[in-house]
């Protein structure tokens, strides 16, 4: 009887410590998926200044643009919760696509070098925050099944573990396929 429950009591604990550390694994690799997006987020932070200051000499008409281009911008570098970032982030893609947009009609800043290079790098920008968000709702899926499932549920009951919350896109416009032109 007492070896019965000495080998109970020895399964359970293996048991929880896999558990744990596979929530362990699984939550560093949130935290480096997470990384990965914000790196992205930043390079496009630091070129939408240089974006700004390019395209406000030709667009003199087009400041409310240009303010709320800044606006998003810091809105999302300050916000802390991935689904409030998210919708800073649906905000601004859709106001650089505007921007990106309204220069069609200014002929001499479609043609300007350092507004072209600075088009190239956003799309590029765009492209690397697309694959990081992807790669980083994969690990939250993978982590939220853990948290989910039994008997791992269990254990992450009594570690405090909750859902991790997706980095979604709200705005249905973000949604649309962009129509930048290079």
């Amino acid at each position: 009887m007492f070896i019965s429950a000495l080998v109970l009591a020895v399964l359970l604990t293996a048991g929880f410590v896999l558990t744990y550390n596979r929530f362990v694994k699984s939550g560093n690799l949130k935290a480096e998926a997470w990384s990965g997006i914000d790196v992205q987020l930043k390079r496009r932070y630091d070129l939408i200044p240089n974006l700004v200051a390019t395209v406000k000499g030709y667009m003199q008409y087009e400041q409310d643009l240009l303010t709320r281009v800044t606006e998003l911008r810091s809105l999302s570098m300050r916000a802390e919760d991935i689904g409030e970032k998210g919708r800073w982030e649906a905000g601004l893609a859709v106001a650089i696509r505007r921007l990106f947009a309204v220069a069609e009609a200014y002929p001499d800043l479609k043609s300007n070098g350092n507004f072209l290079e600075l088009q190239r790098s956003l799309v590029e920008i765009e492209d690397h925050i697309q694959l990081a968000r992807r790669y980083y709702n994969g690990t939250v899926r993978d982590y939220n099944i853990l948290v989910e499932s039994f008997p791992s549920n269990l254990v992450a009951l009594l570690i405090n573990r909750s859902k991790a919350a997706y980095f979604q896109v709200d705005d249905s416009t973000e949604r649309a396929a962009p129509t930048v032109t290079v």
